[in-house]
């Protein structure tokens, strides 16, 4: 078993270890280490080259080792949630950027999406995406196609003197064509954001583009994105109601019920509701309490919410300090638990409905969460408790918002628009959250999450027990902390039965243990999923680098328990058995390669089958617009740092077998 020392050292060379450093080969290569050094060109002034990097928080006084009891019980626990999928994380991509990441149409989509999302239904056997959000509400299908081949164009503001927050979008066919080439090559579903700002003109185009084409791949169509802010953002009057989203509802519904294009209207996602408490927004249940829910409720697949933990939007000219809000807001389980306390109820009314409750879109902070937080470690496992936390609080399906290029809390971000795609997107942090969670629910859809309040229910230190089948499958534990020296890691007992809890003791003679690592909760790109990694900026073909590790611990049955050390800071994913491990193992996870045919602009293809290729209408080919950021107030400017060259980072790797010992398996 590896000793404490040698886990606090991993924290600190898990970047080098995982086969990113210069010269390591991978997979066989020396080119795919070589991906991992950022472009100094592409660098220069890109949000994912900021050099901001924020101070740890500071540790609060305690013991210099700590044991940490965790109790579970076979046969269930009091608590325990709705069973859920390893999809249950998915992504929330911004209409008007939607073409910048999933490609312009079925002949030409981008391979290091594909590898991305590979690496995603590898382990949760599908992946649930939704293209949609303020974009969305001005949308406008082109029939017959945008020109130079493009799927997405924004109209400029004519008046730039007045603040035009939803951009007028246009939309070719031919995205919905990409979707659905997409879903012929990995398992992926979609939903789709339907405009609603204009009654009298509900444009149902898009709806019925999207029904032909995606099929049973499609399992949402989104009416109204965050009505209770549509005064504000000037698509509604001032005294825009729940009431007048209801009617409003009604009549798009209508609209959609006399199309013969539309066949399928009990697929809606509504009423994602966004603000109910913040002073400015309403709750679910204003709308409920409509009639919403008598009325509509059989033509709902989805009741969605959205929900960011903080506002970053600038309204009022009050700048938020990331430094401040990351100790109160994100390293601290208390406030993940609060964030989840205003959708008990919801949840509630859901699960008597047997319709799934989706956090429709969140992510770190609104108009593109903060430089330095949302890009950082911390983002990482704040991710990991709050999806766990909406699962323990009966959500079904929760999705990570992707924006522009100013955006700092991507999961993922293509190069600029000049610029080669190829090797070249930066994977954001809260990317390996979606890789943990989809690890730790599972490909059975039958996980069952419950938060244990570990540690007298510190909020440094949460932790979290997964059953399936009333057995306890896998725990997630989570240490916040920042400490090089050690003194801050944990170890949890781990314990199934026997104790005093008057049932036998079923504590397995082993447990094998996956680690995400970093060396600090501020820390960037030096950041390892079980010992792999997708480098730094601009430097990713959406594939992971270097080898799994995967530890294994002996467990004392004679005392019943199981010891585990969590690294400060660091998550672990524990399994308790070997079915748990191996439904959560990755599948072979299909590789998408590139091809370049120019210097400046590759033509990234992949090859889709003839009779695949026949439902997109021979629509492709072209150079493709670049887009920016959508989200009202996100687009910052960056200081004079953030315009520096990232200077690449040289690793001493000092490892040898010997250190790993026995309990270490490489694939």
């Amino acid at each position: 078993m590896p000793s404490l020392s040698f886990l606090s050292l991993l924290a600190s060379i898990s970047l080098c270890a995982s086969g990113v450093a210069a010269g390591v080969t991978t997979y066989g290569t020396t080119e795919l280490a070589a991906a991992a050094k950022p472009s100094p060109t592409l660098c220069v002034g890109a949000v994912p080259c900021d050099l901001n990097v924020l101070q740890p928080m500071a540790n609060p006084q305690q013991p210099a080792s700590q044991a940490v009891p965790v109790q579970l019980y076979s046969g269930g626990m009091n608590g325990l949630s709705i069973p859920v999928a390893g999809s249950f994380l998915g992504f929330s991509i911004e209409m008007s950027v939607a073409n910048r990441i999933i490609g312009n149409d079925g002949n030409k989509l981008i391979p290091t999406f594909l590898n991305l999302m590979s690496t995603i239904t590898s382990r949760a056997g599908k992946a649930v995406l939704r293209v949609g959000g303020n974009s969305q509400e001005s949308a406008s299908v082109v029939p017959a196609g945008l020109p130079n081949g493009t799927a997405v164009y924004k109209v400029p503001n004519p008046n730039p003197a007045i603040k035009q927050i939803t951009p007028t979008l246009l939309i070719s066919p031919s995205l919905v064509y990409a979707m659905g080439n997409i879903s012929s090559l990995l398992p992926i579903e979609w939903f789709i954001g339907l405009p609603f700002n204009d009654t009298n003109n509900p444009r149902r185009e898009l709806a019925e583009i999207a029904q032909k084409v995606l099929g049973k791949n499609l399992i949402g169509m989104q009416l109204g994105n965050e009505p209770d802010l549509y005064s504000g953002n000037g698509i509604r009057t001032n005294a825009y109601q729940p009431s007048d989203f209801t009617a409003d509802f009604g009549t798009f519904l209508q609209d959609y019920k006399n199309d013969s294009g539309v066949p399928n209207t009990n697929i809606f996602v509504a009423p994602s509701v966004c603000c109910g408490g913040s002073g400015n927004g309403w709750t679910p249940e204003q709308v409920f309490d409509t009639g919403f829910l008598t009325d509509y409720g059989s033509n709902l697949a989805y009741i969605s919410v959205e929900h960011y933990p903080a506002n970053n939007c600038n309204e009022s000219g009050q700048v938020v300090d990331p430094n401040f809000v990351m100790s109160s807001i994100y390293l601290n389980h208390g406030a993940v638990s609060f964030l989840n306390q205003p959708y008990v109820n919801t949840a509630q009314i859901a699960v008597s409905m047997g319709k799934p409750l989706i956090m429709f879109e969140t992510n770190t902070a609104s108009c593109g969460g903060f430089s330095g937080l949302s890009d950082s470690f911390a983002a990482t496992m704040w991710g990991i408790d709050y999806s766990l936390n909406m699962a323990y609080t009966n959500f079904s399906n929760a999705l990570f918002h992707v924006g522009g290029e100013s955006d700092y809390y991507n999961p993922f971000t293509p190069p600029p628009t000049n610029q080669t795609e190829f090797r070249h997107w930066t994977i954001g942090s809260t990317f390996y959250t979606a890789l943990v969670i989809a690890e730790a629910f599972g490909s059975s859809g039958n996980a069952r999450v419950v938060d244990l309040f570990l540690n007298s229910a510190s909020i440094y230190t949460p932790g979290y027990a997964i059953y399936e089948n009333g057995t306890p499958e896998r725990v997630v534990l989570i240490n916040y902390l920042t400490d090089p020296s050690g003194a801050s890691n944990y170890t949890a007992y781990i314990s199934v039965g026997g104790n005093g809890t008057n049932t036998p003791g079923a504590t397995p003679s082993s447990v094998q243990v996956k680690y995400l690592l970093s060396p600090s909760a501020t820390e960037k790109f030096n950041i390892s999923w079980a010992g792999q990694t997708f480098g730094g900026p601009f430097a990713s073909d959406g594939r992971l680098l270097g080898n799994d590790q995967i530890y294994t611990f002996p467990c004392d049955t004679n005392n019943n328990f199981c010891a585990v050390t969590v690294p400060a800071p660091g998550v672990a994913l524990v399994f308790l058995s070997s079915n748990a491990f191996k439904e959560s193992a990755p599948t072979t996870t299909q590789v998408f390669s590139t091809s370049t045919t120019g210097t400046t602009r590759p033509a990234i293809t992949v090859t889709i089958p003839q009779a695949v290729l026949a439902t997109s209408n021979g629509r492709g080919g072209g150079n493709w617009l670049g887009l920016g950021s959508t989200s009202p107030g996100s687009s910052k400017s960056l200081n004079s740092s953030s315009r520096m060259r990232v200077s690449v980072l040289l690793l001493v790797c000092f490892a040898s077998a010997a250190l790993f010992g026995s309990a270490l398996i490489i694939r």
